[in-house]
């Protein structure tokens, strides 16, 4: 076992990256991005890679209690960090202290400061009573409530954004650790925590941040109970509930979280959930179904089955008009096989989208790590054959991802976020399982990972017809 991230690895793909980003920016030199993105990509990339292989060695045997202490505020200080940088980089680059092109995040904090004053009772009524919508109404309810604490406030809620996000790395310790072991555990954690994305969404009013923490912590309390002979009403209540808030934040994580239970119910090994306690919950799962039968979130997810194909049809067809000749191409049976390490890397200055090139960094990492992810699903299914096991985090992952490829939204990375740290967990396995013999893939890889940067680069100003 690999009990953290080796430097060979770290330092490679941050040379991969350097070459990656100068190949692309001298090829379309005309297109190349702005100075400060290019510096931002090269921090985040630099940072995350240096930084884990580093805190993986160092704090590979410190005690677990001062290991999730250093995690949490490791954690939060990045995250403080950047919400206080981005707040003003975005003031001066935008004249607002929003992202890029503000759209749902501006709608959301318009929303929560307009319920100010509003009595409670209104506000339930609005958002959960008459509306025909679930998907949203709990973020908006959210922010209500930190809008009423904190007035206008545009830095607080972003604020409590870091305090969850750092949370949320000691939930993927506590839930990694159960599934893949300690060592493991202790590396998802550090990725978790030095992840570039899930800071950058941090200095956002987007849901995101606080739907994820919500989402791990479903994933948390659920796997417990699975796993733990001892339980009780809020044992078992608290993950119903948890992934009832789900649906009204994304209702296709809501659907993906109760399919994960119950594939987890039906796959899990006997020795992890005994039968008398299986057939019980199953039993739940089937009076919860029941329960949302004809419901609002029923009728909701119902209608995003329904249209899953002419919403995708229908997006290419959108950007096919707007002058992206080969967004056509990007189909569900193209993207598919590609979930585990999407989206790419946005290295051109094209269509002023700058959210894109600033994450670009944290999508190279992703990109990277996904070699490491198809180890790991190739080691649970062939080699330690613990596939059941991994189950839980397994199905909710490739299930969500899965019907993300499948909408129009496959190369999206805002959508595609909430798969990112069962990911990490995957790639941090797959650290784990390295031996002579994989690694021979994963120098495959390296070479894989600079040419889907360049290919595509060569997409995004072809498919509009510029190059």
């Amino acid at each position: 076992m690999v009990p953290f991230f080796p430097k060979q690895i770290s330092t490679k793909a941050i040379y991969l990256y350097l070459g990656a980003l100068t190949l692309v920016s001298l090829l379309f030199l005309r297109y190349a991005m702005h100075v400060e993105y290019i510096a931002m990509g090269i921090a985040w990339v630099v940072g995350f890679f240096l930084l884990s292989s580093y805190l993986s060695r160092k704090w590979n045997a410190i005690p677990q209690k001062r290991l999730l202490l250093y995690l949490f505020f490791t954690a939060l200080a990045l995250r403080v960090a950047w919400v206080i940088f981005s707040y003003f980089f975005y003031l001066h680059n935008t004249g607002i202290p929003f992202e890029f092109s503000a759209g749902d995040s501006l709608w959301y904090y318009e929303e929560s400061t307009a319920n100010i004053h509003t009595p409670w009772k209104d506000i339930w009524n609005y958002l959960f009573v008459s509306s025909t919508t679930v998907s949203d109404s709990g973020y908006v309810f959210y922010l209500t409530v930190l809008a009423k604490i904190f007035g206008d406030s545009i830095l607080a809620p972003r604020l409590v954004n870091a305090c969850l996000s750092a949370a949320t790395v000691l939930l993927v310790f506590l839930l990694a650790k159960r599934n893949i072991g300690e060592k493991g555990a202790r590396m998802a954690a550090i990725f978790i925590c030095l992840m570039p994305n899930l800071i950058f969404y941090c200095g956002l009013h987007a849901k995101e941040t606080t739907m994820i923490f919500l989402m791990l912590s479903f994933l948390e309390r659920t796997d417990y109970l699975l796993r733990s002979k001892n339980y009780n009403v809020v044992s078992i209540v608290l993950p119903i509930f948890l992934a009832l808030i789900l649906f009204t934040f994304r209702t296709v994580l809501g659907a993906t979280a109760v399919f994960a239970f119950i594939t987890a119910l039906v796959f899990t090994n006997t020795s992890v959930i005994g039968k008398a306690k299986r057939f019980m919950f199953i039993g739940w799962a089937v009076l919860a179904a029941l329960t949302l039968t004809g419901g609002t979130i029923m009728n909701e997810v119902e209608g995003l089955l329904e249209d899953r194909e002419s919403n995708q049809v229908n997006k290419r067809i959108t950007q096919t008009a707007r002058g992206n000749l080969w967004a056509k191409y990007a189909t569900g049976t193209v993207m598919t096989p590609m979930m585990m390490f999407l989206p790419f890397p946005t290295m051109v200055d094209v269509d002023q989208q700058y959210n894109q090139q600033m994450l670009h960094g944290g999508n190279y990492v992703r990109n990277f790590l996904g070699g490491f992810v198809l180890i790991a699903v190739f080691s649970a299914l062939f080699i330690t054959k613990n596939w059941r096991s991994l189950s839980f985090i397994g199905s909710f992952v490739f299930a969500y991802l899965g019907i993300i490829s499948m909408s129009g939204f496959s190369n999206s990375e805002r959508f595609l976020l909430p798969g990112l740290p069962l990911l990490l967990i995957m790639a941090a396995y797959g650290i784990t399982q390295l031996n002579a013999k994989n690694y021979k893939f994963i120098k495959i890889w390296y070479w894989i990972v600079p040419v889907m940067a360049l290919a595509w680069a060569y997409f995004k100003l072809g498919s509009r017809g510029i190059l």
